[in-house]
């Protein structure tokens, strides 16, 4: 999802509280809060030697420890105004992908993508997940589509990959 479409969605849900789930049945605590929003430029070189850039706006949720217990979500108008006074200090990549930067004692950790959203008992609910790694450069350096059938040597020293 992109940030245009993760804003809009807030908007057409302002009465909804908003609630995200990093992993399958795994919500983010009720007393999550919005502690930045990231504007990142990525100029990036794979083991190929190929080159790519592109933006991304990673927005960074933090469970507080005072309010453990809390039962009330931040509601979607809330986290819409956020951002939007966000967007009048620094302008977003309306076309940028969107991460939610979020860990607790028992998830790492992680930028996760936004795969979909759900509305459940009138509530927003954001789907995350983790994207894994993976080589970019797979034809060039000779690494086989499948994780199973990569030889150890395929990406040795010297071979011109990896």
């Amino acid at each position: 999802m992109n940030t245009s479409e993760f804003i809009s969605l807030l908007g057409e849900h302002q009465d909804k509280p908003l609630l995200f789930e990093y992993a399958p049945g795994m919500l983010v605590g009720a007393n999550y809060h919005i502690t930045e929003v990231k504007h990142v430029s990525i100029d990036s070189v794979d083991c190929g030697a190929g080159t790519d850039s592109w933006k991304e706006t990673i927005i960074q949720l933090w469970e507080s420890p005072s309010e453990l217990g809390k039962r009330d979500y931040l509601s979607s108008y809330k986290a819409l105004g956020i951002l939007r006074k966000v967007g009048t200090m620094t302008a977003y990549e309306m076309d940028a992908p969107v991460k939610i930067e979020y860990g607790n004692a028992m998830f790492h950790t992680a930028h996760l993508h936004i795969t979909g959203f759900n509305i459940n008992d009138g509530q927003l609910i954001v789907k995350l997940a983790v994207n894994p790694t993976d080589c970019k450069a797979k034809e060039l350096c000779g690494v086989p589509e499948t994780a199973s059938s990569v030889e150890v040597n395929s990406c040795a020293p010297g071979s011109g990959c990896c």
